[in-house]
């Protein structure tokens, strides 16, 4: 193995006979009867018949969500572009009520609060869930070392990779700010996404910020702290469909990473589940081709290979690493 860089009748004139009103009540009925054994062979819509129920649960029934983005997207948007004449300007402050720089911003709320704002007693008894300014003017959107949108881009990636579904549970290894985790959240199942995720600030920006701010609560996702690639308190049952690190075994010890993998086997469903790591696997091919290849198949893992995905957004391209379970 070598690690190389989806007729109410209409009114007659005349009287009605009795003859008549007979005949026509027998049509109507007629009629009814036909309506009434017409809706008996179903003839529901494609999302709500009986094969497209996901995980045999009424409850998981939902339109299929298209996932990636089509090239007729991208032409629509681009004629929407053209047709109002609209091209990018200089990026500069533009006018505005109150224009701000990101600091300008976070400066104001600290000295101001908001432009209209409770004062004395009443300043805290308005705010359900108050948020540190710095997570307000998305300070940590600038954490990742490229743009935010790339997020999106990693999980059109994954999604069509493993095939996801809404009833897919999905674990993130590193979910920091929920630059990715956002997206799969939004499209799974309620408590169907787990993270574990060490860093402090990152852990409040998704819970104090990113989560409100997007009215994902609801969802509620499993999101603990950890460093120690300890995956215990997820559940002794829970097993997962997709697992992936994005960027983050390159800061760990290769030693820690092949713990990690270890105690994923486990929860990873053979055969069709998948694990996912992006950059390098350079924690495998550092003991050598055949050791490698070795160390992964005494853990029952299979290497698939590499791919990569281009950004929609700006010149960029992700390259990922798969991997499968293949004992039950």
């Amino acid at each position: 193995m070598a690690f190389l860089s989806s007729s109410s009748p209409t009114m007659q004139k005349g009287i009605f006979v009795s003859v008549p009103v007979l005949v026509l009540s027998v049509s109507f009925a007629a009629a009814v009867f036909f309506l009434l054994s017409s809706s008996l062979s179903c003839s529901c819509p494609p999302s709500l018949s009986s094969s497209n129920v996901v995980g045999g649960s009424v409850s998981d029934v939902r339109l299929e969500k298209r996932i990636s983005t089509t090239r007729e997207d991208i032409e629509w948007v681009r004629d929407l572009i053209r047709s109002n004449g609209l091209h990018m300007q200089k990026n500069e402050l533009r006018k505005g009520i109150n224009p701000r720089t990101r600091d300008q911003q976070l400066a104001d709320l600290k000295q101001y609060k908001g432009i209209s704002h409770y004062e004395g007693e009443e300043a805290n008894n308005h705010t359900a869930l108050p948020c540190p300014g710095e997570l307000l003017v998305e300070q940590h959107h600038s954490n990742y070392g490229e743009p935010w949108a790339g997020g999106r881009d990693v999980f059109e990636f994954l999604a069509e990779s493993s095939n996801l579904k809404p009833n897919y549970r999905v674990l993130e290894i590193g979910c920091g700010t929920l630059r990715v985790g956002l997206h799969f959240i939004r499209y799974l199942n309620p408590s169907h996404f787990h993270c574990l995720e060490k860093d402090e600030l990152s852990l409040m920006a998704a819970l104090r910020y990113e989560l409100p701010s997007q009215g994902l609560l609801h969802k509620r996702p499993l999101i603990l702290r950890g460093d120690d690639m300890e995956f215990s308190k997820f559940g002794s049952g829970v097993t997962y469909d997709l697992i992936y690190a994005s960027a983050v075994f390159l800061h760990m010890p290769d030693k820690l990473v092949w713990a990690g993998l270890e105690r994923l086997v486990e929860k990873l469903k053979p055969y069709e589940g998948r694990i996912f790591v992006s950059h390098n696997v350079k924690f495998c091919s550092r003991l050598g081709g055949d050791e490698c290849a070795k160390k992964l198949a005494s853990l029952g893992l299979e290497y698939l290979g590499k791919q990569t995905h281009d950004s929609l957004l700006f010149n960029h391209y992700e390259i990922w690493f798969g991997f499968r379970r293949l004992k039950p």
